[in-house]
């Protein structure tokens, strides 16, 4: 008898926990419902397969100025940043002493030209009196002996003329000389440009060879990025090149293969290749972009901007399944395309997706198509 109270007790509270877990159970609710929303399918589409060359912005025209002789810098005429013309007087070295070789190698000149005027008068004369005596050592007025001596003297006069020629001729390219050593004295900018770098002051010691100053041409630009060498097929001379410099924003520049260096780099077998960039002011030797260089075709997909949503520094769509029921995807981006980014992770080919979100949120709810 005890037995069977005490089953009967316990199954009468088994039922009660039972029906009060009924009770409590809540009820699954219908997902809420968002109407009129655009839908786009995914589907993969041919794109061009870009390679992407990396490098840095640089003058089409540069030189380093250097000095031609050893003197002590008495101005600096420019500074960085400062532009320059074509012949202008970037620096001067002392020139005193070249100043000094080319009084004298004037002076020289003068005198060698006087020689000559003489050398010259006494050869004219050697040549009157030969003449006279020529005449008379045919009529046998004078002895072979007279003869002689008037014919040697003219050959003497000749030397002496043609010796004078030869110490002016000397004497104007030691004038020469100096001048090019006065000219030295002065650093002058061979083309109009922009002073990068001056790397010496006022007072300094000149020395041939050692840079004082780097100039480059402003006008014209050019992207120096490296290919490497299993893409080297796919450059040619002339080819466009769409350009992207970071500091300049999204805007392309149309830029043009006009250089490819033959060699390749020994330590990362890449070629180096050069990109004409158009005018533009902003443009600095130094700054940081790629150029974009066709291989072909390749598929990918492709979505709209608007599709896109940012979760913090991640993107993400809202991807619509067969119940019309919408979650959120994180999806890996690449390259923006106009209106469309390259999705390369995150959703594939079919799948159904949110077209404009627009700041709603609508992950876990019921999609109705917009009709």
């Amino acid at each position: 008898m005890n037995r069977t109270f005490i089953t009967l007790i316990a199954l009468s509270s088994l039922g009660t926990l039972v029906a009060c877990s009924n009770e409590r159970q809540p009820q699954a609710q219908a997902p809420q419902i968002v109407r009129n929303i655009s839908l786009i399918d995914v589907q993969k589409r041919n794109i061009p397969d870009l390679l992407q060359a990396i490098g840095s912005v640089r003058a089409e025209q540069t030189s380093t100025l250097a000095a031609q002789m050893m003197g002590n810098i008495t101005e600096m005429r420019v500074h960085e940043g400062d532009r320059v013309q074509r012949g202008q007087v970037l620096a001067v070295i002392d020139e005193s002493q070249p100043r000094a070789a080319l009084d004298r190698a004037i002076a020289a000149t003068h005198a060698s030209q006087q020689q000559l005027t003489a050398a010259e008068t006494d050869l004219s004369l050697a040549e009157s009196t030969l003449k006279r005596f020529q005449m008379l050592h045919e009529r046998k007025s004078v002895s072979p002996q007279e003869f002689d001596e008037i014919k040697a003297r003219q050959q003497a006069a000749l030397a002496r003329r043609d010796m004078a020629r030869a110490d002016q001729e000397q004497a104007k390219a030691a004038l020469a000389q100096a001048q090019t050593m006065l000219s030295y004295t002065t650093i002058r900018a061979p083309f109009d440009a922009v002073v990068t770098e001056k790397k010496v002051d006022s007072g300094a010691l000149a020395l041939p060879g050692v840079p004082l100053f780097t100039v480059e041409d402003v006008r014209r630009y050019r992207l120096e990025a490296a290919v490497n060498e299993s893409d080297l097929a796919y450059v040619r001379i002339g080819q466009a090149a769409p350009v992207l410099i970071d500091a300049l924003g999204d805007r392309e520049l149309k830029g043009k293969v006009v250089e490819v260096v033959p060699a390749a780099d020994p330590g990362s077998r890449s070629f180096l290749v050069k990109v004409e960039l158009p005018s533009d002011s902003r443009l600095r030797s130094g700054l940081f972009g790629h150029a974009e260089l066709t291989r072909g075709l390749r598929e990918s997909v492709l979505v709209p901007r608007t599709a896109i949503v940012e979760r913090g520094q991640l993107q993400a769509v809202f991807v619509v399944d067969q119940y019309k029921i919408a979650t959120l995807h994180f999806i890996t981006v690449g390259k923006p395309l106009k209106d469309e980014v390259e999705v390369l992770a995150g959703i594939q080919d079919g799948d159904r997706l949110v077209a404009s979100p627009a700041g709603l949120e609508l992950d876990g709810k019921q999609i109705e198509a917009q009709r």
